[in-house]
């Protein structure tokens, strides 16, 4: 057929005109919102088959590469606002916003501006969940989960935090005055772990249990979470027989993410058939609670429909807190003198040497500032992402102070962009920098989103908080972190250093790649 000349004519008009056809809606799509400087690429950001970032290809804005750069791209732009328009497999524009004030009216407004599921579909990896729901389903989640995340849990994760860390000291590190950590997610991930195993599921479990799989199963309950939150990606990826029976990786995956299904459900069964209902207010015991007081109302959920939550709880209760405990201790190492203000201010509360109790949670004040410095240079979500159901318009400005209305057209991909808003030099000053005093006065906080915000900020924000308060406090107030020198990297500068420890990654959130460091007893 391809030995036909008429053939090859009309199969090149054919691609033409697919091409014309293609080019005409791109540039219609970037008209809609007025050529706003920003990314034009063949793929958008939601493009899961590419989530790198190259020029001209796709903005890979879950790229650590965006991490790198910061504010930089709205620098360029010349706009707190920049636009993404993609061309495949649809023409599509996605707005960027570094705005504090438009960030606000977004995120405030959850009926002009709701979650597109698309991205959260990573999540729905064990059912439907408050992160991945949006209108009466939201609702229905939120009421659901709502009553589980109180002050008597945050003092249980306080309580649980404590004795888990003292643990570790006594039964672990011992009487060793120099503890070397290859990597900081190896000490930081199971403290988070063991803490959300007793905060959020009611499994207390020390140091030195849990390094066996229990009868019935082939890996422990803290390997199977931490395998399959770190690679969801190959649930949207592949098909079940794939994962089965493809690479290493894969089985593992496929084996640990049964193994996880297996846990919850033993969990379930065992609270709700216990013969001793005692109170308890873990996350979990508190759901299952909640969900028998929706069954007059109809909308009590099965067991296999309260899973997506129990997941949720496992995944959000120990990630980011795992993770931003990491970067917070690399950053510490790096900057001495910031540690030593950190551990003065824990002096002055501990002198006495005292256990802290969660009544005095508030007066760990600079421990906060340090956690919030740290997740202003390393949020968990580099984008959160929104969509407008209507019409609308932006107003923003530029470095000189001038405005700038860009239309919104019904169905515009509208996204947070996280580092680039927690570094906008118009409310940072000098946001490149370390500066853990930032937060102990009037800071902006409409240009801080860590957790998102509006309705569907983070619900369990207070369980991060406190419990990466008291690990920063009590590990701080006992020893010293330093970066583990190595010879192969003997002679580094500063910021090379820096670069290597804090090079970062992305699962469901951000995290450290390698950052071998050094705990010293004071």
């Amino acid at each position: 057929m391809l030995d036909d000349p008429r053939s090859v004519v009309l199969g090149a008009l054919l691609v033409a005109v697919f091409l014309l056809r293609k080019l005409l809606d791109f540039r219609r799509a970037a008209a809609s919102v007025q050529h706003l400087p920003g990314f034009r690429t063949l793929f958008s950001d939601r493009f899961i088959w590419f989530p790198y970032r190259v020029d001209g290809i796709s903005p890979g804005l879950q790229s650590e590469v965006n991490l790198y750069r910061k504010y930089q791209d709205f620098d360029e732009s010349g706009w707190d606002i920049m636009a993404g328009v993609s061309a495949f497999p649809k023409s599509e524009v996605t707005l960027y916003l570094a705005d504090p004030a438009v960030i606000k009216d977004v995120i405030g407004a959850r009926a002009r501006f709701p979650k597109p599921m698309g991205p959260y579909k990573i999540l729905l990896a064990f059912g439907p969940n408050l992160v991945a729901s949006e209108n009466d389903e939201w609702k229905r989640q939120r009421r659901l989960v709502a009553p589980a995340f109180s002050e008597r849990n945050n003092k249980l994760v306080w309580d649980e935090t404590v004795r888990i860390l003292y643990d570790l000291f006594d039964n672990v590190w011992g009487d060793t005055d120099t503890v070397d950590v290859a990597d900081i997610k190896d000490l930081t991930v199971p403290i988070t772990l063991l803490v959300i195993g007793v905060a959020g599921f009611g499994r207390r479990i020390t140091w030195t249990e849990d390094a066996v799989a229990p009868p019935g199963h082939q890996v422990t309950f803290k390997d199977a979470l931490n395998v399959v939150s770190r690679n969801l990606f190959l649930q949207l990826l592949f098909p079940q027989w794939m994962l089965r029976w493809g690479t290493p990786t894969m089985r593992r995956f496929h084996t640990a993410y049964a193994e996880l299904g297996r846990y919850m459900r033993e969990m379930i069964v065992a609270r709700r058939t216990a013969e001793v209902k005692e109170e308890r207010y873990d996350l979990f015991s508190s759901l299952l609670d909640a969900n028998e007081g929706l069954a007059e109302s109809g909308e009590k959920l099965t067991d296999t429909g309260l899973m997506g939550n129990v997941f949720i709880f496992m995944v959000a209760g120990y990630e980011t807190s795992a993770h931003t405990l990491a970067y917070a201790f690399i950053l510490l190492a790096l900057y001495p003198d910031e540690q030593e203000k950190l551990y003065q201010a824990i002096k002055s509360v501990l002198h006495d040497g005292h256990t802290p109790g969660y009544e005095e949670f508030s007066t760990f004040s600079y421990s906060m500032a340090v956690f919030n410095e740290t997740l202003r240079l390393f949020p968990p979500a580099i984008v959160i992402p929104k969509q407008s159901a209507e019409d609308t318009t932006f107003t923003t400005t530029n470095a000189a102070g001038e405005k700038r209305t860009i239309p919104v057209p019904q169905g515009t991909y509208v996204s947070v962009h996280t580092p680039g808003l927690h570094n906008n030099p118009k409310y940072w000053d000098d946001p490149d920098a370390f500066k853990p005093a930032r937060f102990l006065g009037n800071y902006p906080r409409d240009a801080f989103l860590p957790f998102s915000g509006g309705p569907r900020g983070c619900i369990g924000r207070g369980f991060s908080e406190t419990e990466s308060i008291a690990v920063l406090t009590l590990i701080i107030a006992r020893y010293r972190v330093e970066v583990k020198e190595e010879p192969q990297f003997a002679g580094e500068t500063f910021v090379q250093r820096k670069a290597r420890l804090c090079k970062s990654r992305m699962s469901v959130t951000l995290f450290p790649e390698r950052a071998p460091l050094v705990f010293k007893r004071r």
